[in-house]
């Protein structure tokens, strides 16, 4: 699967982005579609996912509250809405795929085989 991440830019905190992640390549049923992030000198760690056949949504607790995934089947597109954002949330955003079972939610790095090019968020204080 090919993913397209978009969306990132320079915010004042407490303002709003949205990103997006536009999939193809395959049907995506079996699949659970997530952002992580990265900040500066910071490790890779998962942000928000979704399950494609079936909205269930979860979230870091860091993000709770304040982050709404969704997806849309008919745009083949996985959209974080970024509300009251911190500096902290400075990073670079990916969305990331992987194909698993009805009851598994992965949420490290090395379980996701397929991964967007980053797209920088910048909130400044």
């Amino acid at each position: 699967v090919q993913l397209q991440a978009s969306g990132g830019g320079l915010v004042q905190a407490g303002g709003s982005l949205r990103l997006s992640c536009a999939a193809s390549g395959r049907t995506f049923s079996r699949y659970f579609m997530a952002w992580f992030r990265q900040g500066p000198g910071k490790e890779r760690e998962f942000v928000a996912g979704v399950r494609w056949s079936v909205p269930v949504t979860y979230y870091a607790d860091s993000v709770k509250g304040r982050f709404t995934i969704s997806r849309d089947s008919a745009e083949n597109t996985v959209s974080p809405q970024m509300n009251s954002l911190k500096p902290e949330d400075t990073a670079i955003y990916y969305c990331a795929a992987v194909q698993v079972g009805p009851y598994y939610v992965p949420r490290e790095r090395n379980e996701f085989d397929s991964w967007g090019q980053g797209t920088l968020v910048t909130v400044s204080s």
